[in-house]
């Protein structure tokens, strides 16, 4: 038999980190046992929202759809407001040349049937009455002469203060 002294001090320190290391090792074993406890609910949550975003999916595409079909149509529907409006600045264009032609088309003739009613309206009164209009005067004569115009008052001179900003002795008197 071999009898070795025990070394005591050794023993317990290598006794106590064995220990130690189990301890550590059996901590980490309950904190991972408690994470996948934790993955797994999550895993049963996100499989629960992918069925009901799966459920969701054809709704909200036809919905899209049908968005989309409403954005097309109201494209279409601008765009051929802009041709209408676009045809209705063309008309209201003719419309102003015609009125303008048509305006300067009868300005003549209303001066034209102005001028016919004054010589026939002339010729009539010289026949009914014998004479003409001014009487026989010249066209001078036959008007009275304008009234003088009054000559313009002069406007009264403004006073030295006013021209130099201050009094004078012009003002004192």
């Amino acid at each position: 038999m071999v009898t070795t002294d025990i070394d005591w001090p050794h023993l317990v320190f290598s006794v106590g980190a064995g220990l130690g290391v189990l301890l550590i090792g059996i901590g980490v074993l309950v904190l991972c046992s408690g994470i996948a406890g934790v993955l797994r609910r999550l895993n049963g949550t996100l499989d629960e929202i992918d069925k009901q975003i799966g459920a969701l999916g054809a709704p909200v595409a036809d919905t899209l759809g049908h968005v989309g079909g409403i954005a097309d149509t109201a494209d279409a529907t601008v765009a051929r407001l802009g041709e209408v409006v676009g045809s209705l600045e063309v008309v209201a264009a003719q419309v102003v040349k015609t009125s303008d032609l048509a305006g300067r088309a009868v300005a003549p003739a209303i001066v034209n049937v102005g001028a016919t009613l004054t010589g026939i309206s002339a010729g009539v009164r010289r026949l009914l009455t014998g004479r003409r209009s001014d009487d026989g005067l010249g066209a001078a004569e036959a008007r009275p002469a304008p009234a003088p115009r009054p000559a313009p008052e002069s406007a009264p001179r403004p006073s030295s203060a006013a021209r130099t900003g201050g009094l004078d002795e012009d003002d004192l008197l």
